[in-house]
């Protein structure tokens, strides 16, 4: 897999932790109930990808710096 920065990876883990958790609730509280199992089914799904960027953001290496782009020191 693609290495992807972590300042992109936090802000799609918390995009989907909290569209997942709004959705929760709104589904559960809000909703009428002809919609709440869809919408709090939706609601899971944004959480499981937040969980997804989350072993993506911890599981991942640092990327190893490019040897061709570096200058030599010529004494």
């Amino acid at each position: 897999m693609r290495y992807i920065e972590p300042t992109r990876v936090k802000v799609l883990m918390m995009m989907f932790y909290a569209t997942g958790i709004v959705g929760i609730v709104i589904g559960l509280a809000v909703a009428p109930p002809s919609m709440t199992v869809m919408i709090t089914f939706m609601a899971l799904i944004n959480v499981g990808l937040g969980a997804f960027f989350t072993f993506i953001f911890l599981t991942q290496v640092q990327k190893a710096p490019d040897k061709r782009k570096k200058k030599r020191k010529s004494d």
